[in-house]
């Protein structure tokens, strides 16, 4: 149930942003799962697999591109570890 706020206030904060398409809601509800999952530890670390995999998203180029977006846009700051070994750091701004 904590993961209700912030996905409330995500799509309240996006109700006018024409920029963002059902690819970054569905990327930034798999993060939110994802962080709730993992006992809300923000920043959430997770490689791009798992949350492509929650989001339904197949293309690892349309993940990194919406992701990028969401950084760029100001709903997350996102952290790339360029290691296949090492997970991701995304902090959700809520």
């Amino acid at each position: 149930m904590e993961a209700i706020k912030p996905l409330s206030d995500f799509f309240t904060a996006i109700e006018k942003d024409a920029r963002i398409s059902i690819t970054h809601i569905g990327i930034y509800a798999a993060l939110l799962q994802h962080w709730q999952q993992n006992d809300c530890a923000n920043p959430l670390r997770a490689f791009s697999y798992e949350i492509m995999r929650i989001a339904k998203v197949s293309a690892q180029a349309t993940y990194h591109k919406s992701i990028k977006d969401l950084h760029s846009f100001g709903y997350v700051r996102y952290e790339p570890s360029f290691k296949r070994n090492s997970r991701s750091k995304v902090y959700l701004l809520f």
